[in-house]
């Protein structure tokens, strides 16, 4: 580490603590040449989450993605930008704890499980789109596995 007074390479560490509710690391280092103290903060880099579509093709995770698709399939229903934001957070660390790539079939069902316990018809509309309905009968099958599910969906 660089001192920022005198740019020598030699410092020490005096003393480190936990900061940021335990996300990053304080530490106070003192310079070996001119004794100049100063402050830094370690913290952890995050892995980015890279999403692999059904072409093939690979890119970022996009929060706002996830975010628009719920917003539309629950357009006019009671949930609120709070619920939808939880929803995507819980996407969202269940795609990382699942790797440093997942498909876009991962996300899409995570988010069908989380919307099925929020909001039936929202589930329903998303399904229509992620599950590519073409006809009245595919809602009616749908219609048919969540009217069967454990949880009891809120309408």
């Amino acid at each position: 580490m660089h001192c920022p007074a005198c740019r020598a390479d030699d410092t020490k560490v005096v003393d480190s603590r936990l900061a940021e509710e335990g996300s990053a690391v304080r530490r106070r280092r003192e310079c070996l040449e001119c004794g100049f103290r100063f402050t830094t903060f370690e913290r952890m880099g995050e892995v980015p989450l890279v999403v692999v579509k059904s072409n093939g093709s690979r890119e970022s995770f996009d929060r706002a993605k996830v975010t628009s698709g719920v917003a539309a399939a629950s357009k006019g229903r009671s949930l609120t930008d709070e619920a939808i934001g939880e929803l995507v957070d819980a996407v969202e660390d269940e795609m990382r704890g699942l790797g440093a790539a997942v498909t876009t079939a991962q996300v899409g069902l995570a988010v069908l499980d989380r919307l099925r316990l929020l909001d039936d018809v929202a589930y329903l509309r998303f399904a229509s789109v992620y599950k590519d309905f073409d006809a009245a009968a595919d809602f009616h099958r749908e219609i048919e596995l969540l009217s069967k599910s454990d949880p009891a969906p809120t309408a």
